[in-house]
């Protein structure tokens, strides 16, 4: 009954590697004759330097003799750091008596081969290792090209600035909560404390703060560098001083009534 160790690893936390455990398995019980099989899963980022728990498990248990193979689904899930590394496992399981086995492309590494026949496997396997750390770069590369793309063409990734929705990839401008914003903004000007001045909207005191050092031209007057800011802000247009007093003793349902009022005048 040989004994079968099967090694899955995904990057996240949002991934599950069970569809990886279930395929190995499953090639494994058809591949080999009663298999005591052994599963071992990382989550664990392929750009990390440092080994996942599993892993390292994997490795003792070679160690100690307890696995006749181990089999991935390719071996750049053992290690995206390149041929060194991935030769670096091969020698280790040669090493110990363990052979290797890849679903991907079909390589088998088995303590049978003869030396020339193992040195083509893990130059092979060498050069899958590098073409898997090439992909994933070029992976991320992709991505921010992507982001890149979407802010030229005007869509907005990411989080929404205060007082603004997304919809559709672009910044639409949320009219109860910008003027609300606006209100707290000029709470400040008349000389309230950011703390007062946060309260009852949708900002904190240091959201507020920073609102007010950085985009206080965009909640007084549509104002900014950023073109899709400016854009859905713009919306609003023209946006009115309102007639409030600089009164710091005004009650907060009084002002409350101020916003809503100017709300519903803007949105007429």
């Amino acid at each position: 009954m040989p004994e079968i160790g099967i090694y899955a690893r995904v990057s996240t936390t949002d991934q599950d590697p069970q569809r990886q455990i279930n395929e190995l398995r499953e090639f494994a019980e058809d591949t080999y004759d009663e298999p005591e099989i052994h599963a071992y899963a990382d989550i664990i980022s392929g750009t990390k330097t440092d080994r996942g728990e599993e892993y390292q498990r994997l490795r003792s248990d070679v160690e100690n003799g307890f696995l006749d193979v181990v089999v991935v689904h390719e071996l750049s899930r053992l290690s995206r750091l390149g041929a060194g590394e991935i030769h670096e496992f091969l020698e280790f399981c040669l090493s110990h008596e363990t052979g290797v086995q890849d679903l991907e492309v079909g390589l088998e590494i088995s303590l049978e081969d003869d030396l020339v026949d193992r040195a083509v496997s893990q130059l092979i396997a060498g050069v899958m290792g590098d073409l898997a750390r090439v992909e994933h770069k070029q992976k991320l590369r992709r991505i921010q090209s992507g982001i890149d793309a979407a802010k030229e063409a005007g869509r907005w990734t990411g989080r929404p600035p205060a007082g603004f929705d997304v919809e559709d990839g672009y910044l639409q401008v949320n009219a109860d909560e910008f003027l609300t914003i606006r209100r707290a903004l000029e709470r400040v000007e008349q000389g309230y404390t950011y703390a007062k001045a946060a309260d009852g909207t949708p900002v904190a005191e240091s959201t507020l703060r920073a609102l007010f050092d950085d985009r206080r031209e965009l909640y007084f007057y549509a104002e900014a560098e950023d073109k899709r800011l400016k854009a859905a802000a713009q919306e609003l247009q023209p946006l009115e001083e309102p007639d409030i007093p600089a009164d710091t003793s005004l009650p907060e349902q009084e002002i409350r009534t101020l916003v809503r009022d100017e709300i519903q005048r803007h949105q007429q």
